[in-house]
């Protein structure tokens, strides 16, 4: 979208040939968790692929290129800018999303875990009959930031000299 607003144009082939690209991408570095350098990396070569399939693939007139921001396939000082802000933004905003996305799924797997192994039930066990097994007695948290500043405040005391 962003290159039809800066005055190119994206026929069908060619847009379906950058989404193979960014699934293909996507795809081989998908199944574990990613830094912010890496998907930086991945997103900035795949700003120049779709760059230059979309140079490429777009087919101006002499009037149309005069008005357009590059010529070939060389791109203006405004496109590099603003491919720049592309790649730092949407990288960082896909780091902190992966972080947040695979701390949860941590989270859930050891919970899940913990879940499943405490109320296994075993095969021989009939539904029927009710269960024997009293739940556990409820212990209090020990809290992790507990301040032990408590009472009055010390006595202060002025000497003269």
């Amino acid at each position: 979208m962003a290159h039809v607003f800066a005055g190119g144009s994206v026929s069908a082939p060619s847009t379906a040939g950058a989404l193979a690209l960014a699934f293909v991408a996507a795809f081989a570095m998908s199944g574990r968790e990613r830094t912010l350098m890496a998907i930086l990396a991945l997103l900035a070569s795949l700003q120049a692929g779709l760059h230059v399939l979309f140079s490429l693939a777009h087919a101006a007139s002499p009037a149309e290129a005069i008005g357009h921001v590059h010529s070939g396939l060389v791109p203006g000082l405004g496109m590099l800018v603003m491919h720049g802000w592309a790649v730092g933004l949407t990288s960082l905003w896909l780091a902190r999303g992966e972080a947040a996305l695979w701390t949860l799924l941590r989270r859930l797997d050891a919970r899940l875990c913990r879940v499943l192994i405490v109320h296994a039930t075993p095969a021989y066990t009939s539904f029927f009959m009710p269960s024997t097994i009293e739940p556990e007695v409820l212990r209090s948290a020990v809290l992790r930031h507990a301040v032990s500043r408590r009472g009055p405040p010390r006595l202060v005391t002025a000497t003269s000299s």
